[in-house]
């Protein structure tokens, strides 16, 4: 018997004791008409991989089932991608150090502020999760990595400019098809060294993805290198697709918009942190851009921009290419998947046109002139020399022209004069022979 029914029996036998009614039995079921108070569910913590929201919201794991981005590399221009994450095992292939301080495989983070930068960049990018729900996956997880760490003011003892005008090559030259700067200079004009060097990496067909600068960070405007013509600069949204106030910045140079806020990066000692800022919008994008060359390794950096700008979605209410947007929010399922027509130039500008236009080119050669030689004819045979005479006798020349003239003129002189002294004369004579008392 139940504590409870023991309960009532005694009770009932206490009640026929003292003659008193038996009170009621507690109902333990809800009495009809009353609400029933829910027991607190527990929330529900969103998993890793429902923390990157990213992957399903923007076409990501629909493109995964065409290609992972296998083939393919992307060099990270950046702090330095660190050496001992687990996402990283296996995708960092080859490094170097362009800022003089850090280690020759690109692999020691430079810099004392944002250590943690080049490694949350990369993770965006091409993390491994190696089918671990617990570790980060990237946007190209089988893509492999490149790491050139950079520094910038005092953390380097190369100036920052020539770093990056290194960086670019060195990655052109060990194989990248993308490349990822996650930086701004906050100034839309660069260093000369730069437009051989971006104008290199265009001309042996990669793509090169950059960030536009964030708000938050005090960069009003896009600045250098998403200035460069040519590059495609990526703006960031917030999860609900709508332009980032902090964690992006406008300017007419910008080609796409993705997420910016809410990301998550796996940092230098493995733990995964959220993170926001254009700085991983960039390597959403550069890890699309992968995955499109994955899936159709004969098409032309400049096509695989074409397409990743052609199939964004333009937000609502916008007409693109918007400054805050560019040409829409980034598709990476369309981008890999959608019909698109083949572009003979870059659609983000021409640097070459550019540096012809905007930059002062030597001064081509003056041509050498052809001159045709004339015939001249000979001059004539020079008078042979008169014998020398008196200096104080004329010439026979003189007398010619000198002073044989002067005496005919001075004899004609004279016989002039004559006549008029005579002609004088005779008037005198009159009129003496007619004055009056005169015998």
């Amino acid at each position: 018997m139940s504590r409870l029914a023991r309960l009532a029996a005694f009770t009932a036998l206490a009640a026929l004791l003292t003659g008193a009614a038996p009170a009621p039995t507690p109902d333990p079921v809800q009495t009809p008409g009353a609400e029933a108070t829910p027991e607190p569910e527990a929330t529900k913590e969103p998993t890793l991989r429902e923390r990157q929201y990213w992957l399903e919201e923007y076409g990501i794991r629909d493109a995964w089932k065409v290609t992972r981005g296998e083939g393919t590399t992307i060099a990270v221009i950046d702090k330095g991608i660190a050496d001992g994450p687990k996402e990283f095992e296996g995708a960092v292939v080859d490094g170097t150090d362009v800022s003089g301080v850090g280690t020759p495989d690109g692999r020691t983070p430079v810099d004392v502020i944002d250590r943690n930068h080049g490694s949350w960049v990369a993770s965006v990018a091409a993390a491994r999760a190696a089918g671990d729900p617990d570790r980060m996956v990237g946007v190209a997880p089988e893509a492999d990595l490149l790491s050139v760490s950079l520094g910038f003011g005092d953390s380097a003892t190369v100036p920052f400019a020539q770093q990056v005008a290194e960086a670019v090559v060195w990655s052109v030259d060990h194989g990248a098809d993308v490349i990822n700067l996650s930086l701004t200079t906050n100034s839309q004009s660069w260093d000369e060294s730069w437009d051989q060097a971006f104008l290199y990496a265009m001309q042996h067909d990669v793509v090169i993805v950059v960030a536009a600068g964030n708000r938050g960070s005090g960069t009003n405007s896009v600045g250098a290198p998403a200035t460069i013509p040519g590059v495609l600069t990526v703006a960031g949204v917030d999860p609900e697709g709508k332009a980032s106030v902090e964690a992006s910045t406008q300017g007419i140079t910008i080609g796409v918009s993705a997420p910016s806020e809410k990301l998550l990066g796996v940092s230098n000692d493995g733990e995964i942190v959220e993170w926001r800022g254009t700085s991983g919008a960039a390597p959403i994008v550069a890890g699309i851009a992968a995955l499109v060359r994955a899936a159709h390794p004969e098409m032309s950096a400049d096509d695989v921009i074409n397409r990743i700008i052609k199939t964004a979605r333009k937000p609502k209410d916008v007409e693109v290419p918007d400054a805050f947007y560019g040409y829409g929010l980034i598709d990476a399922e369309a981008a890999v998947t959608a019909s698109v027509p083949h572009v003979t130039k870059n659609p983000m500008g021409d640097l070459e046109r550019w540096i012809q236009v905007n930059r002062r080119q030597p001064a081509a050669p003056l041509p050498t002139p052809t001159v045709t030689p004339v015939e001249i004819p000979p001059l004539p045979p020079a008078d042979p020399p008169a014998e020398a005479g008196s200096s104080f006798l004329p010439s026979e020349d003189e007398l010619r022209s000198g002073t044989l003239p002067l005496a005919a003129l001075s004899g004609a002189g004279i016989l002039v004069m004559l006549g008029v002294i005579a002609a004088v004369r005779r008037v005198r004579s009159a009129r003496v022979r007619r004055s009056p008392g005169k015998p």
